[in-house]
């Protein structure tokens, strides 16, 4: 066993959606530490370049939005003018979307279920032969959805197509993992908790208070999350498949009586 490797993702090619912010830059900062070359994609050109200019040479913007399945091909064809494979892919571009039940719009939930469902089945799909180009039953590709633990469990606020998408999204993981390991693309979802975010503005805002809530006492870290990914994305996650890794302290699996805001 060579600890050195078993974390590495040393020349590794990898693409992450959603990754000029929150957890998306997260994992983006964490993969290039590890030694990945790092493709990010948002709808904000703006934001894209600016964290691809904080990360360094080694994060590539490459902006587009992935709610149509134009942007997606769109997408798909400027990346392979520039690389023939792609070892990890990280669908982690979502959408939340809270309104009264009587008053609820399918705008908002179309929105968030084409970003946070339709998406990222429609990426993996378009980047198939890049995911398989160079992947080996020993060396396998690796797709990454980002969930969330309210696919898991309730939260209180009324965000219908949120909890909907999220909940697909984990046994779409399943789905897909039972057909694309058959070409050696291993597929799994991670379900993070209280992470501070814009679209967790609760722990972002008022960290503290949430944390009292979470068995762990208190909300993730930026290394809380991204180790996760790094497990999985790299050779210690290899025999790992269709799994959806809950990373949020403790709240779904370990708490008593406990409801929070998340």
């Amino acid at each position: 066993m060579n600890i050195d490797t078993l974390f590495s993702l040393e020349g590794k090619v990898a693409v992450i959606t959603g990754g000029s912010r929150g957890l998306g830059k997260h994992f983006a900062r964490a993969f290039i530490a590890s030694g990945a070359k790092v493709y990010i994609t948002s709808r904000k050109a703006p934001a894209c370049f600016e964290t691809a200019e904080e990360l360094g040479e080694m994060c590539i913007p490459l902006p587009h939005d992935l709610s149509t399945l134009e942007g997606i091909d769109a997408f798909v064809a400027e990346l392979k003018e520039k690389e023939d494979h792609v070892d990890i892919l990280i669908n982690n571009a979502g959408a939340a979307w809270g309104e009264d039940y009587l008053d609820y719009s399918e705008a908002g939930w179309d929105k968030t279920m084409d970003l946070n469902l339709k998406s990222p089945f429609f990426l993996t799909q378009r980047m198939h032969d890049l995911l398989k180009a160079k992947a080996t039953n020993e060396d396998p590709s690796k797709v990454i959805n980002i969930a969330s633990i309210d696919g898991q469990r309730l939260n209180p606020w009324e965000t219908y197509a949120y909890h909907a998408s999220k909940s697909g999204l984990i046994y779409l993981t399943r789905r897909v993992a039972a057909r694309l390991i058959e070409d050696n693309i291993v597929v799994n979802a991670i379900a993070p908790g209280a992470f501070a975010s814009d679209m967790n503005r609760a722990a972002r805002d008022h960290g503290d208070e949430v944390g009292k809530r979470i068995p762990s006492r208190r909300i993730g870290t930026d290394e809380d999350i991204a180790a996760a990914a790094i497990y999985l994305a790299a050779r210690s996650g290899n025999y790992v498949v269709g799994h959806t890794l809950t990373v949020d302290g403790g709240l779904v699996n370990a708490a008593i009586g406990t409801s929070i805001d998340a």
